[in-house]
This record gives C-alpha cells, sequence and structure tokens, in this order.
C-alpha cells in the first residue's frame, strides 16, 4: 500500500505513471530550460562538485581521515577535474556549545578546531564544507542551528567555510504553524543570516526531503527551497557504504526516480541533488557505477563522491574523472535532461547542451542486455540531416541519420553527445 501511494504522488501524471506500470512509449523532445532565476547568491552556477564523508564513514571521523581525502582529491587529479569542495557531515561537533552559545568541535575528534581545518583544506587548494541543522539537535543528536541561525552563519564565515549543507532533522513544531511554514521560516532565516555575513558560501537545503512522503507540501517545499538555496535534497538518503551491493544499485535507482522528474525546479544556482555518487564503493559492478555517474550527470545533479578515496580503483578512478561526462553535468546552460522515451525495463533521457548539443544516456533498469534505440526527433533534433555521436566512455565516434542505438548491458549505461548537422 506504502509503494504505491509513493509511486503515486512522486510521479503525477499518465506519462511516468505508465513507466511505473510498464507501458512502454515516448514523451516529449527534452525541454530547454528550468529554473532561470538567478541565483539567490550568484554562486554554483553549474552543479557542486566535491566529496561529503557520511555515506561511507557517517560518525566514524577525525581530522586525519577527512585531510586524507582532501589530499586524495588533489593525488588522484580529481580536484583538477571540478571536484574542488571537502564537506565534514555530521558528529563533527562538541555535545554542547561553548558558553557563549558558539559551536566548537568535538576536542577528540578534531584537537586542531574547525578554522584550522579550513585553513590545511584552503591550502590543497580546496573549498571547506560544513554540515549543520535546522533543528534544535543535528540527525546524530549534536548541536542544531535552531535559534543561533546567525550566530552559526557568523562562526562559520569566521572559521572560511565556502559550503554549507543544512540538514532538517529535529525541526520544533511551532504553535500557529504548520510544518512546512516552519521549515520555510527555518530555512529562510539561515539563508539570510548567510548573506549578512557577507561571505560567499553556497547552501545546501535539506528541507524537500522531510516533505517526500507528504506529496502536496513536498511541491511547496521545492517550489521556495530556489529562492533561499543553491541546491537541495528533494528523499532518501543514498545507500551506506556498509551496504550491500543489491542495496546500493536499489537505493541509486530509487534517488534516480524521484530526481528525474524535478526539471523544472533546476538551473544555474538552482540544483537538485538525489545524493551522493557511490563510484567506488564496494558490491557495485562497473556498469552500475557508470550508469549512476551518467544519470547524475545528465539530470546535473550536484557530483559529490562519499566513497574512501585513498584506496579508489583505477577503474572507479576513470568513471569518476571522465572529462566528458563532467562535461554534460557542468555544462552552462544548466539544463536537468529528462525522460523522452521509455519501456519497462529501460529509460531514455536527453539533455539539451548550450553550444546546440544533445547530451543522451540509453539506460538499461533490466536483469538482461538489450537494444535501445531512441530517434532524432525525440531529442528535438528534427531538422538534422545527419548526426554525430560521441560515445562518452569509449570515447568512439558514429554517425546516423536519425537513429540512436545501442546494445546496453544489464545495469549499464550508454552515453552519448549527439551534433547535428
Amino acid at each position: 500500500m506504502m509503494i504505491a501511494t509513493i509511486r503515486r504522488f512522486l510521479f503525477r501524471g499518465a506519462i511516468v505513471l505508465s513507466i511505473v506500470f510498464g507501458v512502454s512509449g515516448a514523451i516529449s523532445a527534452a525541454p530547454l530550460a528550468g529554473n532561470a532565476a538567478p541565483a539567490w547568491n550568484g554562486l554554483a552556477l553549474t552543479p557542486p562538485m566535491g566529496y561529503n564523508n557520511w555515506s561511507y564513514y557517517q560518525c566514524n571521523i577525525n581530522e586525519d581521515l577527512i585531510l586524507s581525502q582532501a589530499k586524495a582529491l588533489v593525488t588522484t587529479g580529481l580536484a583538477k577535474k571540478g571536484y574542488d569542495t571537502i564537506t565534514i557531515d555530521d558528529c563533527w561537533m562538541a555535545k554542547k556549545r561553548n558558553v557563549d552559545g558558539t559551536l566548537a568541535a568535538d576536542a577528540q575528534k578534531f584537537p586542531h578546531g574547525m578554522e584550522w581545518m579550513g585553513q590545511r583544506v584552503h591550502a590543497l587548494g580546496l573549498k571547506f564544507g560544513i554540515y549543520e541543522d535546522a533543528g534544535d539537535k543535528t540527525c546524530a543528536g549534536f548541536p542544531g542551528s535552531w535559534n543561533f541561525f546567525q550566530k552559526d552563519a557568523d562562526t562559520f564565515a569566521k572559521w572560511k567555510v565556502d559550503y554549507i549543507k543544512l540538514d532538517g532533522c529535529n525541526v520544533p513544531k511551532v504553535p500557529g504553524k504548520t510544518n512546512e511554514e516552519t521549515y520555510r521560516h527555518a530555512y529562510k532565516a539561515f539563508s539570510d543570516a548567510i548573506l549578512h555575513t557577507h561571505r560567499k558560501m553556497v547552501f545546501s537545503e535539506s528541507a524537500p526531503a522531510y516533505f517526500q512522503y507528504t506529496p502536496d507540501d513536498w511541491y511547496l517545499v521545492l517550489g521556495w527551497v530556489p529562492k533561499y538555496g543553491n541546491l537541495w535534497r528533494e528523499g532518501d538518503d543514498i545507500a551506506l557504504g556498509q551496504y550491500s551491493g543489491a542495496s546500493k544499485w536499489k537505493s541509486l535507482n530509487y534517488n534516480y526516480s524521484y530526481n528525474v522528474g524535478l526539471w523544472k525546479y533546476a538551473g544555474p544556482g538552482h540544483w537538485n541533488d538525489p545524493d551522493f555518487l557511490l563510484v567506488g564503493d564496494s558490491g557495485l559492478s562497473n556498469d552500475e557505477m557508470q550508469s549512476q555517474m551518467s544519470l547524475w550527470a545528465v539530470m546535473a545533479a550536484p557530483l559529490i563522491s562519499s566513497t574512501d578515496l585513498t584506496k579508489v580503483s583505477p577503474s572507479a578512478l576513470a568513471v569518476l574523472g571522465n572529462p566528458d561526462v563532467i562535461a554534460v553535468d557542468q555544462d552552462p546552460a544548466g539544463v536537468q535532461g529528462h525522460i523522452v522515451q521509455f519501456g519497462e525495463t529501460y529509460d531514455v533521457l536527453a539533455k539539451p547542451l548550450s553550444n546546440g548539443d544533445v547530451a543522451v544516456v540509453l539506460y538499461n533498469k533490466g536483469s538482461a542486455s538489450q537494444k535501445i534505440a531512441t530517434t532524432a526527433s525525440l531529442l528535438g533534433l528534427n531538422n538534422a540531416s545527419s548526426l554525430t555521436l560521441k560515445n562518452l566512455v569509449s570515447k568512439s565516434i558514429t554517425t546516423s541519420h536519425g537513429e540512436i542505438e545501442a546494445t546496453v548491458p544489464s545495469h549499464g549505461s550508454v552515453i552519448y553527445r549527439v551534433s547535428a548537422r
């Protein structure tokens, strides 16, 4: 009963309901724009990229571990490819605030403190990100920002923070206010507090995720988060690093499914965030890792790795660092791709790019290899006499007079950059 209800509200309209129930069909050419409003702070004009420790390590962190991951961003070459922000998630704090109300780092995990951490991260040429919560406690029970919004924003500015992730656990009930109104108050207040610091800090909001199963409020929240922040989590967390490969595959598919239909909310400075990249985690095949990377790129999602980068395999590193796929994600037009064709076990996604090309992903969700084909008209390339197709993984270049097709392995994908002539 719950599964059917979730699917109905997450995918309003017959198009995606047809996908759920296994009916094949075509939809429409990819939209040419989403959220065209200016970014609230002028930042994150392309989807943020970087590293966050949560999925792989959760609370098992300390300053040596965080710095080892920051150094790995540099030594692997990922930093030069755009993965430029290292964010410390929940559990970095002391259990209580200082006597003056300011936040303090856990003295055992981070004996040098957060200002020192920021200095070390910046010395590596990276940006420094940090986690807090809009409620009175974080999800792990540490001090939240409720009633301390300006003080915490000022503290983060003093520490030279560049990126703030504000979670939404433990937001109190306010008499006379709905939950949606209370969350809006909290996130607007923190957004205003950031602006008042006069430090440029990218703001990652988690508000929509707390309304995922109340559809009317979910869409209300998705409507206002772009006014106050740069990116936002809309739903369930991605699987943790210790989960099985099957659980990770199920999780990333689910996060893809709730994110893919939200293209109208995305644009430069405004990004839907389906959560971390699991590329490099145990249990996932290379095809599965490539599928997540390709899907996140065509959806213009933030590319935030959460694995152990000090031990990442060469094949996983090649997936994370593929410059052609990264370029699709980082395209300055900022269009989030959407489904233009689907079947019971496959989707075709298209994303218009700033130079007139179209990025296309043929995605096989099924358990067996299958041939997937689409046409130029569904990509919005009706007038092309011929097409040039670059496979962004194999780098092979082919031509076509209108059809784009490939045999795609189970759980695999093919990503093309299609140019019209």
